[in-house]
């Protein structure tokens, strides 16, 4: 027979207004990098290296589909 577990305040799941605040809270700031990198790479990287100007505009392009992944991790249906 099992013992009965203790219920504690760290088992307890955080309501569903905080999950979803902390969810745009990383998207909006996951969306912020990528628009600083788009900004950054073509109005200054540039002009000293074309080559890191594309690699940061990809880096910025993958950014937005891990950002919405993030944003819908764990959505209650």
């Amino acid at each position: 027979m099992r013992r009965h577990q203790r219920v504690t305040a760290s088992g307890v799941r955080w309501p569903q207004s905080e999950r979803l605040r902390r969810r745009q809270r990383w998207y909006f700031t996951l969306m912020g990098i990528c628009l600083v990198l788009i900004l950054l790479a073509w109005n200054l990287v540039r002009f000293w290296s074309t080559t890191a100007a594309v690699v940061m505009s990809v880096v910025a392009a993958v950014i937005p589909p891990i950002a919405v992944i993030i944003a819908n991790w764990g959505e209650d249906h």
